[in-house]
């Protein structure tokens, strides 16, 4: 994570950039892989035009999630915005769902069921073949900004996709990736067809797009469910929090530590703490002051920090919390 303005600003300008790129390429793409279907007669042309229109209204969405949860806290919202990223997001992934996933099944086993006439498949290889070339640089710009923040924070690519909370960017390296599986798919249910003079080939390749997508829109949708409940910080990273703390003078343990991600970029952490017996008001202030100061110099992208001055366990124990003298 990071925090200021500026690094959070870079952090955010590069996730609208990943967005942007992959919105323009599918926008492109869908309607070229549409003309293509039309003209070759191909199920699997069709559905991959639905997967791009799919991904395009999904970029849409995370455009304006990372815009909406942009928005400084204020009265009404004292934690901020940086939620709201993951309802959005969330509806992204019900539009792969049911703009991509469904359409693309429905329309591979109505090809299955009914049968269909190939058409010159000519013109579905060299759109194939160009779209390839455009996902593959979205994928690529996507893969670039992960790698960035996986390094940043010292962990393998894959453990950082599979746990990060910049759920644009997974979004987009995750359809994306998912877009060349596709292509992949679409271009060999043409060659089946076209070897074979059967549209089974064409109808089974649609069936797996629908497949591929609906594995998409669960990956995405169960991450940001995730983050909507409220997922705490690394389990590493909450013990090197709770080192920092007992690392503070008059600070003597940890009795209990919430950390709650709120955003990609935005964390917040609560914790019971037990202070010296013989620690003054004025000490116990410092030592909140300095616990505070310790964890955003360790931790940029913690954002806030409550501590509780708690009476420890053996002071329980001695004074029996017995409230009568």
């Amino acid at each position: 994570m990071t925090n200021g303005s500026t690094s959070e600003d870079d952090g955010g300008g590069e996730s609208t950039f990943t967005v942007i790129v992959a919105a323009v390429a599918n926008l492109g793409i869908a309607v070229a892989k549409a003309v293509a279907g039309v003209i070759s007669g191909s199920s699997a042309m069709l559905s991959e035009a639905a997967h791009s229109v799919a991904d395009t209204v999904t970029e849409v969405l995370l455009l304006t999630a990372l815009k909406r949860s942009e928005k400084p806290a204020d009265e009404d919202h004292p934690l901020g915005y940086g939620p709201e990223r993951y309802i959005w997001a969330m509806l992204a992934a019900v539009a792969t769902f049911v703009g991509g996933a469904v359409f693309s099944i429905y329309d591979g086993i109505h090809t299955l069921v009914a049968g269909e006439e190939l058409g010159d498949p000519l013109v579905s290889y060299i759109v194939l073949g160009v779209a390839f070339l455009l996902e593959g640089y979205s994928l690529r710009t996507g893969v670039r900004q992960a790698r960035g923040e996986a390094a940043r924070f010292r962990a393998p690519f894959k453990v950082y996709l599979r746990h990060t909370p910049d759920t644009a960017v997974k979004a987009v390296v995750l359809e994306d990736a998912a877009a060349l599986v596709g292509l992949v798919l679409a271009a060999g249910g043409l060659l089946g067809g076209e070897l074979t003079g059967s549209g089974v080939w064409d109808g089974i390749a649609s069936l797996l797009i629908g497949l591929l997508l609906l594995c998409v829109a669960w990956v995405l949708g169960r991450s940001n469910a995730e983050l909507l409940i409220g997922r705490p910080l690394p389990r590493p990273m909450r013990e090197r929090i709770r080192a920092e703390l007992l690392a503070v003078e008059h600070i003597e343990a940890v009795l209990e530590l919430t950390t709650l991600v709120q955003g990609p970029r935005e964390a917040l952490v609560a914790a019971k703490v037990d202070f010296r017996d013989v620690s003054t008001a004025a000490q116990v202030e410092w030592a909140c002051e300095q616990a505070e100061l310790r964890l955003r110099a360790a931790f940029p992208g913690v954002s806030r920090v409550y501590l509780d001055p708690t009476p420890g366990h053996a002071q329980q124990r001695t004074e029996g919390l017995n409230p009568w003298p």
